[in-house]
């Protein structure tokens, strides 16, 4: 089964609208066997941008809500190839936005196949806009039903649109994820962003762009995650140190200091410890000059005491008092003791 979430996109812009498409167009992402896995309507995928900003240009709507984000995705369970997927994905754009420039990418880079759909919201036939209502996401979900039956796959329990106090939420309707633990998807979402954030910035930009609404400021103590269907989810609640708030202020901080290569691999130690080992060895090396600074400092050795016999002593007694040096109590005793 198929479902579709529409990706929550704060001041869908032009920048933003680049940034969606060059994040779904990564070769990473959407190669399969060698061959990327993409499509355009009206537009070619690797000049999309230009295409979809030509028409804004042209029909001068620029401003406003400038795309929209969707990610149709599959069950991990489902027995479909990368090209179904974005076959049917490009068939229900096609139902839906058939006046408007869009782009079809499909990713395999998880455990479920899904494939993201960006679509310019200016119309390069007439240059209208679209506008979504309230209930054009419970309409949208009605024709991907559909579709999927046509192809032979199962849907969800159908609903009645009218039955607005009972509206399908879209954890119910994404019930294909029931079987998995949504925090560890959650989490492999987080670390798949990492590979492709140099800051604060752009990891917000690329969880949102999956459909996850991050809120990190200043005012709260922890970060809050909010998944494709609502649910939410505080840093300090995953599994694993690395996603604490001052963690993550810990990597970007390390990666603005020695630079960072995106699409790099996680780490087989993990994000953390290989900003810890950094740490470590700094601080080995701080100690190491301490150490060396102390070694400059330490006194010269004393000269070892070499005892002398009895005679000895009285022959150097008698040479100093010769030489007329006066001599100590003690020497004075020996000399009385032996006259």
């Amino acid at each position: 089964m198929a479902t579709l979430t529409r990706v929550k996109v704060k001041h869908a812009s032009c920048g933003r609208m680049l940034g969606a498409l060059s994040y779904v167009l990564q070769s990473k992402k959407v190669t399969f066997d060698g061959v990327r896995v993409e499509t355009g309507h009206n537009c070619t995928p690797y000049t999309s941008y230009l295409e979809m900003m030509t028409t804004k240009q042209s029909f001068k709507k620029t401003d406003g809500v400038n795309f929209f984000h969707y990610v149709h995705s599959f069950s991990n369970k489902e027995n479909i190839t990368p090209w179904q997927a974005n076959e049917i994905a490009r068939e229900l754009a096609e139902r839906l936005f058939p006046d408007n420039e869009f782009v079809i990418a499909t990713h395999n880079d998880t455990d479920n196949l899904h494939s993201h759909i960006i679509v310019n919201s200016v119309s390069f036939r007439d240059g209208k806009k679209l506008h979504m209502s309230p209930t054009s996401l419970q309409e949208q979900r009605q024709v991907n039903d559909e579709i999927c039956r046509a192809h032979g796959f199962s849907v969800l329990e159908p609903y009645d649109g009218q039955k607005r106090k009972k509206r399908l939420t879209p954890g119910e309707y994404r019930a294909a994820m029931r079987g998995e633990s949504w925090k560890f998807c959650l989490m492999k979402a987080i670390d798949e962003a990492l590979e492709y954030s140099p800051d604060r910035k752009s990891f917000i930009l690329n969880m949102e762009y999956e459909g996850y609404e991050v809120r990190w400021d200043d005012a709260h103590k922890y970060i809050l995650f909010t998944t494709p269907e609502g649910q939410k989810c505080r840093d300090r609640t995953l599994h694993d140190d690395t996603y604490l708030k001052e963690n993550l202020e810990k990597l970007f901080a390390y990666r603005a200091e020695h630079g960072f290569t995106p699409q790099t691999p996680e780490p087989p130690e993990g994000w953390l410890a290989q900003v810890n080992s950094m740490d470590k060895l700094a601080s080995d090396a701080v100690y190491l000059g301490k150490s060396v600074e102390k070694m400059m400092d330490v006194p010269s050795a004393l000269k070892p005491f070499i005892p002398t016999d009895s005679k000895q002593k009285k022959r150097e007694a008698l040479k100093k008092l010769a030489q007329g040096h006066k001599l100590r109590s003690e020497q004075e005793q020996d000399m009385n003791l032996t006259m």
